[in-house]
């Protein structure tokens, strides 16, 4: 691989987002947590998503392949009515929200993006879908905080909403220091009726 082709890769996934609003009453939601917890890496509240499939480290170019395609299945589709409901913790690491609402929606979705980045030949690990949304990672030093702000989630409703774009997203894991930022590559408005 030469130098020009080793640069042209993002880290590929594809995704939902919740709405602002929804957003900012989870963060208020989070309010003691960031203060009882302020060593935990939190995400950055405009960074939170639904993962749908995750394809790793991509060619820019095969990425670029999958806008078409996911055009058109978002022209297709109809919005997800979602809700984001209690907290959890994965192997006391990680900090999420549970996601409730049209689950069978939602996963039918998920396998449609699936069977579309497969029609592109992108080759990806096929994870179950657990529906959530990551809010932060503890320190290696420090366990116990993950699991006491997960039970602080553990209450919380949140008001439903639609998730209404497919987002193809890329970041910055593994250029260096710092947190992960995401950008859109592109997003599409779910259109169908």
């Amino acid at each position: 691989m030469n130098e020009q082709t080793q640069g042209s890769t993002v880290r590929v996934f594809i995704a939902l987002a919740p709405p602002d609003d929804a957003k900012d009453e989870l963060a208020r939601e989070l309010g003691p947590a960031y203060e009882a917890y302020p060593r935990m890496r939190w995400n950055r509240i405009e960074d939170w998503h639904i993962t749908l499939a995750f394809l790793g480290e991509l060619p820019v170019a095969t990425a670029a392949l999958l806008r078409a395609p996911l055009a058109g299945l978002a022209a297709a589709r109809r919005p997800v009515r979602l809700a984001m409901r209690g907290g959890g913790h994965f192997d006391e690491r990680v900090l999420w929200s549970g996601i409730e609402g049209d689950l069978d929606g939602l996963h039918r979705l998920a396998g449609e993006v699936r069977g579309v980045v497969r029609e592109c030949g992108v080759d990806f690990e096929e994870r179950p879908l657990r529906p959530h949304l990551t809010l932060a990672r503890s320190r290696r030093d420090d366990p116990s905080s993950v699991v006491k702000a997960a039970a602080g989630l553990a209450g919380f409703t949140g008001r439903p909403w639609q998730a209404r774009r497919l987002h193809l997203v890329g970041s910055n894991i593994g250029r260096g220091p710092g947190a992960i930022h995401y950008r859109d590559i592109e997003a599409w408005s779910f259109e169908g009726h």
